[in-house]
C-alpha cells in the first residue's frame, strides 16, 4: 500500500476544515445532473405556460390585495431588488463578506454563486417569453408596465440566490438557523409581493424558486470545487 504525500495529507486536511461556501460537495454528480434536469424542465414547462396561464385568475384575486400599506410594501420590495439596486446590493454585501471573513476567495465565491445563478435566469426569459400578466385584467394595474418576459422572475431568483448564498456562508456556524429563517420570510415577502403587484405571475415566483435551489449548488460545485483551484490567487 502506497503511503499518501504530504501534499495528499494537507489537502486532506483542507478540505475537513473548510466550512461555509468553501465547504466542497459530497455528491458533485447529483448536483450537477440535478441543475441540468431543472433547467430543462423548468425551461419546457415556461413553454407550456405561456400557452396555458392556468393561473391568471389567482393572479387577478392576489392583485385585489394591492390596497393601503400591503400596497406600499409591494412596490418597495419590487423597487428595492430591481436589477440596479440588486446589482449594488451584491457589491455592497461581497465587500463585507470579505471583510468579515478576510478571504478574497470566500467573497469572489460568495458573488459569483448569486452572479451565475441570476443571470442565465434571464437567458430562459428570453427563449420562453411568456407575457407578463395582463394589465387590462387587474383590479390595480402597475404602473409603469413591464415591458420584459414574466417567466421566471429574476426578482425572486435574485433573493432565493441571495439567502442562499448567505446560508453557504453561515454553515458550520450558529448563526445558521437565524439565516435560514430570515431568509425564508424574506423569500416569502418579495414572492407576495410579486403577485401581489401581478408583475408576475404565482408560478412564475414558484418556478423562479425551484431554479435558483437547483442552480446555486451547481455554481458553486463549478466554481469553488473546480476552477478556484486552479486560479493561483484564489487558491
Amino acid at each position: 500500500m502506497s503511503t499518501p504525500s504530504r501534499a495528499d495529507v494537507r489537502r486532506a486536511h483542507s478540505r475537513a476544515r473548510a466550512t461555509g461556501i468553501l465547504r466542497p460537495s459530497r455528491h458533485p454528480a447529483a448536483v450537477l445532473v440535478t441543475a441540468v434536469v431543472a433547467v430543462a424542465l423548468l425551461t419546457a414547462l415556461g413553454f407550456v405556460l405561456r400557452s396555458h396561464p392556468i393561473d391568471l385568475a389567482l393572479s387577478q384575486r392576489l392583485n385585489t390585495l394591492h390596497t393601503g400599506a400591503i400596497g406600499a410594501i409591494s412596490n418597495a420590495a419590487y423597487a428595492v431588488i430591481s436589477p440596479v439596486p440588486a446589482i449594488a446590493i451584491t457589491v455592497v454585501l461581497t465587500g463585507v463578506v470579505w471583510a468579515a471573513s478576510r478571504q478574497l476567495r470566500v467573497a469572489v465565491a460568495f458573488a459569483v454563486v448569486v452572479a451565475a445563478t441570476w443571470i442565465p435566469s434571464d437567458l430562459v426569459k428570453l427563449l420562453v417569453h411568456r407575457p407578463r400578466p395582463d394589465v387590462a385584467l387587474m383590479t390595480y394595474p402597475f404602473s409603469p408596465v413591464q415591458p420584459d418576459p414574466s417567466y421566471p422572475s429574476g426578482h425572486t431568483v435574485f433573493i432565493v440566490t441571495l439567502v442562499i448564498a448567505v446560508i453557504l456562508l453561515l454553515r458550520g456556524t450558529r448563526w445558521l438557523p437565524v439565516g435560514v429563517a430570515v431568509g425564508a420570510v424574506l423569500i416569502a415577502l418579495v414572492g407576495a409581493a410579486l403577485s401581489i403587484d401581478a408583475v408576475h405571475y404565482p408560478t412564475d415566483v414558484a418556478a423562479s424558486i425551484v431554479w435558483a435551489l437547483a442552480v446555486a449548488p451547481a455554481a458553486r460545485l463549478i466554481w469553488v470545487d473546480w476552477l478556484t483551484p486552479r486560479i493561483p490567487f484564489l487558491r
